[in-house]
């Protein structure tokens, strides 16, 4: 059967999908060109905001009317429940975010409609990928999320975390650097407490060589030591794991990459302690400067949400002189909206439309503004950069990342052929942008 999964939502929702992938892929079915030509369509969910799961219950609905066979997965499966066949009536298999492996047996078996929630499931098919890939690959080392902010429906979506075995994530990333990975990212709702709710070492595994007592620090190390892995990044990160242990990983391997996506969400301690953060302002601040104490262009980025309940012009305030004083390399705002179950859905929406916007689009001019200034330092530098391939607005231009995560553009040479992805080149900074870096490559 020819089949196509379509995504919505955050990367470990693109890592299931192509989990999903290689398990059909196993089961004898074939991946279809386009939806035109699949009799088999999955749609995995997202529901951290209203919008996304109204846009993948869409899509789904859509696929029903035209008479695909139609599954639907992911986050708002779980939310939903039974009552995602209200919604779709004519649906034909929904399963949750840890009943995914599921997928090639419910198929074959065809008896429709088909519920598989998962609950807290050891979710199986996570190492499943596909043959067909790239120099980057994600690998997914914890699912579930036991932090319980206040404004997420993730903890209630995706269960309780589970850390997968630390010999198993070694296995897969040798296998994908066997298969040409060059780049890794270790996935994860909070990765810095991978194995903190169940062991993930096993006492028959053997001790770090650097002495590493902490379960990710001492992964990030195995990760690293691998043959023909070169880069290491991982997401997402709680400020609170920012430990000694892991700035002395980023000391000691220049595979792991040196940027942290770290999100705040605000910067007034009230909000902070609203949110069931567990962290204050001053302790945030501190990760970063342990950061930058290492390497002053360390890049961090960030999330942030306006108008959270209660959120006064003073708590605004008191967000972007954070966002400046801890000067970060990109950030990704978000206005607040209610999602069911959830503490804060309980409180009073209380902050107006108008007012989420302006203090959204203040915070965006501020981050344009902070980018220019954090890139115009780079200006001279020369970056370590695996292409990608041909520049989206520019084919007569390559483009690539750094180890910061940061996109580097630069000219290719009138005489020179295709550059394959993955190639390490130099790139001298010639042009600095907010969120790109221009530059000519050097020997």
């Amino acid at each position: 059967m020819k089949f196509i999964v379509h995504t919505y939502g955050c990367q470990m929702n693109v890592r299931e999908s192509e989990a999903v992938e290689a398990l059909l892929l196993a089961a004898g079915h074939e991946k279809a060109a386009s939806e035109a030509e699949a009799e088999l369509v999955v749609v995995n969910s997202c529901t951290v905001r209203q919008k996304a799961e109204e846009k993948a219950i869409g899509k789904a609905g859509n696929l029903i009317a035209a008479k695909k066979i139609t599954g639907l997965m992911g986050c708002a499966v779980k939310r939903l429940g039974a009552d995602v066949f209200k919604k779709l009536p004519k649906l034909d298999f929904a399963v949750g975010p840890r009943a995914f492996g599921l997928i090639p047996q419910i198929v074959a078996k065809g008896a429709y409609p088909a519920l598989e929630l998962g609950d807290d499931l050891v979710p199986g098919g996570l190492e499943a990928h596909t043959e067909a890939k790239g120099f980057q690959a994600f690998v997914t080392i914890l699912v579930g999320c036991d932090n319980r902010c206040s404004y997420c429906i993730v903890p209630d979506v995706r269960g309780h975390e589970y850390s997968r075995p630390a010999r198993e994530i070694v296995a897969e990333v040798r296998a994908l650097a066997a298969h040409g990975v060059k780049e890794v990212c270790l996935l994860g709702q909070s990765v810095l407490r991978y194995g903190v709710r169940n062991p993930a070492w096993d006492a028959t595994d053997a001790s770090s060589p650097g002495g590493y007592t902490e379960a990710f620090p001492r992964l990030l190390e195995a990760v690293a030591s691998i043959p023909g892995i070169e880069r290491v990044r991982f997401t997402s990160a709680h400020p609170r794991g920012c430990t000694d242990e892991l700035v002395r990983v980023y000391r000691e391997f220049p595979q792991v990459c040196r940027h942290l996506h770290l999100p705040v969400q605000s910067g007034s301690d009230r909000l902070l302690a609203e949110m069931g953060r567990r962290y204050t302002r001053a302790e945030y601040l501190a990760a970063v400067a342990k950061l930058r104490a290492l390497d002053p262009e360390f890049a961090v980025t960030t999330d942030v949400i306006v108008g959270y309940p209660g959120e006064t012009e003073e708590d605004f305030e008191a967000t972007r002189s954070l966002m400046d004083e801890a000067g970060f390399d990109n950030s990704f705002i978000f206005k607040y909206s209610p999602r069911p179950g959830t503490r804060s859905a309980r409180l009073p929406d209380d902050v107006p439309t108008a007012e989420k916007e302006r203090r959204d689009q203040i915070l965006l001019a501020d981050q344009e503004r902070r980018g220019q200034a954090r890139n115009e330092k780079l200006v001279g530098t020369v970056r370590d950069v695996l292409a990608e391939g041909p520049s989206k607005r520019n084919a007569n231009r390559w483009s690539g990342r750094d180890g910061g995560n940061r996109i580097v553009v630069w000219d290719r040479a009138a005489d020179e052929g295709p550059l394959a992805p993955g190639t390490r080149v130099r790139v001298r900074i010639l042009e600095a942008h907010p969120q790109t870096l221009i530059g000519e490559r050097v020997a």
